[in-house]
Order: structure tokens, then sequence, then C-alpha cells
């Protein structure tokens, strides 16, 4: 069974809140719905339930019939399969979040950030891991990489600070391309000079992403070797944010940036 998605995770909240709202604990709840206590559990952890349960939530946790059209919509976007689900990519659950977030703050120490990249920089990129893919596996990742590049077009504000040294094996197109995307009103490249010292960002890459969901918080979303983790602890998310702010202080300004970018393309 593949992971939940941002959305149904959501979804298991806000009928957690319900829930707990109502006075009933996981086991009372479950009783009187007649699930077992660990099918309520999976619900509440992202497991989508069916109309006609998620129905009978509602009622129990008196949600009144007015009150009702928001957790069906909830329910409804949560049902939809999302668009990268035919490409089977192992996307460690960061998709979906990119998916629904209207912001996307990212720090990048090692690599070009995935939705600044050219498709023969990701295919470098994929054919430098350790771990052999297949061809069909690549051609996966690439085409989904590139569609998620389309919500630059407008949709998404976009944020990335990048260090130098991930710049060592960007290729002159690679370059070209960072500039002529870094030109968008929603977007803003920053370039971290190692004249800047040691700071921060030598910890490693991370990326923040917001939301336009009444009360969602920040999601921090990194990376590691084993896999990935996505953190809403408000005091890390907070911390991150001001390391993130920190780093923009440090980087030069994007019309500098602009300008560093340009001159290392002439010489590559």
């Amino acid at each position: 069974m593949s992971d939940p998605t941002f959305r149904q995770v959501r979804l298991g909240d806000a009928l957690k809140r319900l829930r707990e709202r109502s006075g009933l604990s996981q086991r009372e709840a479950a009783y009187r719905l007649r699930y077992n206590y660990q099918k309520l559990s999976r619900i509440e952890n992202g497991q989508l339930p069916e109309y006609h349960g998620m129905r009978a939530m509602l009622d129990l946790y008196g949600v009144l019939v007015a009150e009702e059209a928001p957790y069906i919509e909830m329910w409804e976007r949560a049902s939809e399969k999302g668009w990268w689900h035919p490409y089977g990519i192992e996307d460690l659950g960061y998709i979906s979040l990119e998916h629904d977030a209207i912001r996307v703050s990212a720090f990048s120490l090692g690599y070009i950030p995935g939705l600044l990249q050219t498709e023969s920089y990701m295919r470098a990129v994929f054919q430098g891991w350790q771990v052999q893919r297949s061809r069909k596996w690549i051609e996966n990742e690439v085409a989904v990489r590139i569609r998620r590049q389309e919500r630059l077009a407008g949709e998404l504000s976009y944020h990335a600070i990048i260090a130098e040294p991930a710049f060592a094996q960007a290729d002159r197109e690679q370059l070209l391309h960072i500039n002529d995307v870094g030109a968008r009103l929603n977007v803003s490249v920053q370039v971290l000079p190692s004249v800047a010292g040691l700071n921060d960002g030598y910890n490693g890459s991370f990326l923040l992403l917001d939301f336009a969901y009444p009360g969602d918080m920040t999601v921090l979303y990194v990376e590691h070797p084993a896999g990935a983790a996505h953190v809403e602890n408000v005091a890390q998310v907070k911390a991150s944010k001001l390391v993130f702010k920190h780093l923009s202080k440090l980087a030069l300004t994007p019309d500098e940036s602009a300008e560093w970018v340009g001159r290392l393309a002439a010489e590559r």
C-alpha cells in the first residue's frame, strides 16, 4: 500500500480534531461506528475512509448538515489520484506536498534544485547515483520532474537559495536556464557564495512549504540517505525559517545572483 498523500493526511487530521472536539476517545468512536480500533486509527493517520463512513463520522462528531460541505470537499480532493501515480516513482511523500503548496522555499547545498534543473542535468544526477536504475525508471523520474516545473509558470511562488558548491557540475545550458527561470515574477533565485564563510547551510539542504488551507502550518522537508522526513513541529519549523532568512541575508541579492550566474556561464 502506498503512503497517504498530503490531502489524505490533512483529512485524517481534520477527522481526528472533530472526534476530540466531540469528547470521544478513539476506542469509543470506533465502537459506535462499528469499526475496529485499528481501522479508525489508520483513517486518522491518512487512510481514506469510504464515503458513507466519512458521513457517519461527521454525524457522530456532531457536524451539522449545513457545516458538512468543507469536509466533503476535503474527502473528494483526497480521493483524487495524484497525476504522478501512474509513473510509479519513489517520491518519498514530497510530490503530494509540493502539489498542494502555494509557496516553496528551498536551500540547496549540493545540487541545483529540481524545479530549476534542465533535462540533461536531471539525467546526469540520476545516472550518477550509486544504485543503478533502469532506463524506464529514469525516464519516469525525468517526466515527473519536468511536469512539476510547469507550476513555475505562475501558479507557485518559489524562492531558491543555492550554495556555490552546487554549481560545480552545472554546464552553460543549466546556468542560463537558472537565469531564465529566475527572471519570472514568482521566482527568486539567490546564490550563497563560499566567501560568506561557514554558516547553517552547511548542515544540509532543506525545503519549506506553505499551503493555502486555513490553519495549515509550514512543513519542513528534508531528504537524507535513508529516506526523507517532513516536520510540522512548530518550534522546529520556526527554527528552520530563521535559518532560511539568515541564509537569504548572507546570499547575493537576486540581481547580483543573476550576474554571478551569468559570468559563470560565460566561462563554460
